[in-house]
């Protein structure tokens, strides 16, 4: 490192020492705060998003400067996902004693865990960022948001209405602020060596930075959702769902599915409903100009990221597809040389058919194999067992049964999983939990263990079924 590198170094760590100090700081305050006025604080920070006007002003400015998603389900998302995540959290405990187990003598004590760094993508500039804020404070800690160069101004946007909402409730404004523009990687990764906690959604880039920045993280897996259609499932309904999933925000979600996996009792019925509900099936032809419109280098290209399916078509030259809502490829084989079975961030759907459900699983588990292992699969069925078999088989960490997925995977109304914008992947995804990412990853809990009556198992309670089949040799 020569000289000019090691003093712009030095800046930037400067510079973040000075936002965190402050964090620490407005922190220090907050530890203090009784569960009434923690409570205070999340419903300033929600309704700092959730209010209507300012829900749409972020709406519009994270499209017009991410040329990402669409306005009115922007609009939807942010109101869905915090009103959501706002009564998980309500009546739910994170100041003092938590829990008590007076048969083990167990009490478990909230704590906060410090000062966040909250890496978030641009694809939900307002949605993730509010979420993870929220979360934070709900466990009295401050928040730093470093946002992706193209969200940073509606993330700037949203910190200022917390700002001013904070201010109605005398809490300190520097519990959450915002990397100042322009957001780069040193001060990104700067802002992971130097909180206490990382929590990043985004690219598999920022997630691994994450990982190794020597600072505890929880980072998500990639996405890449397979849906299982067998021939139980009523197809017309099975269809509508994955397009109100694969269409939502134009398919920016890592939830929205990528692959449909389709019994081949119910392709003919399928592909009738997929036609009419404006997902048409394209031409081996079609097929190879998408694909090179898609990856004209090997990468996936921004012009179908979060686009439209009728820009999309028109940008590949098909005509006549003015009112698409999802392109359809056929496609047999996955991995590295099979771009379509992959994540493509856009209203495009690859179509495998299978002989049965045992095929199926089988093409999800190679799917997966190549990308998307533990994040989440998409059944429809009428079969309950079926779901369980899955459950038991691949590595996910989500069977989303009878749903729209990008709906239902983050948390929904009608289903239980908590509200969140970032999935755990397990393992299987590189990852180090496999929740929904919830407000209790974002405290510590001290325990204290006080002593109850000992009882000390014998032998043969330990070891009994094992002596009865091999003895005690």
């Amino acid at each position: 490192m020569n000289d000019r590198d090691s003093a712009a170094r030095e800046q930037v760590a400067a510079q973040v020492a000075e936002l965190v100090g402050r964090a620490r700081s407005a922190q220090a305050v907050a530890e203090h705060y009784d569960q009434r006025r923690v409570d205070e604080l999340v419903a300033a920070a929600g309704w700092a998003i959730l209010e209507p006007g300012r829900n749409r002003a972020l709406a519009e400015l994270a499209v017009a400067d991410s040329g990402i998603g669409n306005v009115p389900d922007k609009i939807r998302k942010n109101h869905r996902k915090t009103l959501g995540l706002l009564r998980d959290l309500k009546g739910a405990l994170s100041v003092g004693v938590i829990a008590e187990q007076a048969d083990r003598g167990l009490v478990e004590i909230a704590r906060p865990v410090g000062v966040v760094c909250a890496v978030t993508p641009s694809t939900n500039p307002a949605a993730t960022p509010a979420n993870k804020i929220i979360n934070a404070l709900k466990c009295r800690n401050a928040v730093i948001v470093a946002p992706s160069p193209k969200g940073w101004r509606t993330a700037a946007a949203l910190i200022a209405h917390i700002h001013e909402q904070f201010d109605r409730i005398g809490a300190p404004r520097d519990l959450v602020q915002v990397l100042p523009s322009p957001v780069g990687k040193a001060v990104t990764l700067e802002l992971m060596r130097q909180c206490d906690l990382v929590v990043a959604t985004g690219s598999q880039a920022n997630v691994r930075a994450a990982y190794a920045s020597g600072t505890p993280a929880f980072g998500v897996g990639a996405g890449n959702v397979a849906s299982i259609i067998d021939e139980t499932a009523d197809p017309e309904r099975a269809v509508a769902l994955v397009l109100q999933s694969k269409t939502f925000d134009n398919a920016t979600s890592c939830s929205s599915e990528n692959s449909l996996v389709v019994v081949a009792a119910a392709r003919p019925a399928v592909l009738a409903a997929l036609a009419r509900q404006g997902a048409p099936l394209l031409s081996a032809e079609h097929k190879a100009r998408l694909q090179q419109l898609m990856w004209p280098d090997g990468h996936l290209s921004p012009a179908v990221i979060g686009q439209s399916a009728a820009l999309i078509a028109e940008r590949a030259g098909f005509p006549g597809l003015e009112q698409a809502r999802a392109l359809v490829v056929d496609e047999t084989e996955c991995g590295p040389g099979f771009p379509f079975s992959g994540e493509k961030l856009s209203p495009v759907l690859t179509l495998y058919t299978v002989p049965d459900f045992a095929a199926a699983a089988d093409t999800v588990r190679r799917i997966y194999a190549h990308q998307g292992a533990g994040h989440s699969v998409s059944l429809h069925s009428e079969v309950a067992d079926r779901a369980l078999a899955l459950g038991l088989w691949l590595p996910v960490s989500r069977v989303i049964v009878n749903q729209a997925h990008a709906v239902a995977t983050g948390g929904s109304f009608d289903n239980g999983l908590p509200f969140s914008l970032s999935m755990g992947c397990g393992t299987w995804g590189n990852n180090n939990f496999s929740d929904n990412m919830n407000y209790r990853h974002y405290m510590n809990v001290t325990r204290i263990a006080r002593p109850i009556p000992e009882r000390v198992p014998t032998e043969d309670e330990i070891f009994g079924t094992f002596f009865s089949k091999y003895g005690r040799a």
